[in-house]
């Protein structure tokens, strides 16, 4: 008799272990991934689905204490530095990744940033 309760006990568990993935009725269960990634927590706009256009991120960088760190991470963030030797003056908000000295890009920015228009807010 305990035999053939180990061999019923040893057959199940074998059953269980097969490689197929677990069934709901005669559908297999699905598994779902939350939604949101590292960039939506860290860009909560982003999240919205709306993509953002480089003029209104670059605005919302001037809502950061002027003269700081952080206020030019978020320009890097928008655009990358790409530091030359001896860049020529900025003609746009795109050359001043160019500078390398960060006080120096930080004003480029800032110019151009504070010299876009105001967009209207949906």
């Amino acid at each position: 008799m305990i035999l053939a309760v180990a061999a019923v006990l040893y057959s199940t568990s074998a059953f269980a272990q097969a490689d197929k993935p677990p069934m709901v009725g005669d559908k297999p269960l699905v598994q779902v991934k939350p939604k949101g990634t590292k960039e939506a927590a860290a860009n909560p706009a982003a999240a919205k689905g709306k993509p953002q256009s480089i003029a209104v991120r670059l605005q919302a960088c001037l809502e950061i204490d002027d003269g700081t760190k952080d206020r030019l991470n978020c320009y890097d963030a928008v655009i990358p530095p790409a530091p030359k030797p001896k860049p020529a003056k900025a003609k746009g908000y795109a050359d001043c990744r160019f500078f390398k000295e960060e006080d120096e890009r930080l004003t480029c920015f800032n110019g151009f940033a504070e010299s876009i228009p105001k967009l209207p807010k949906n």
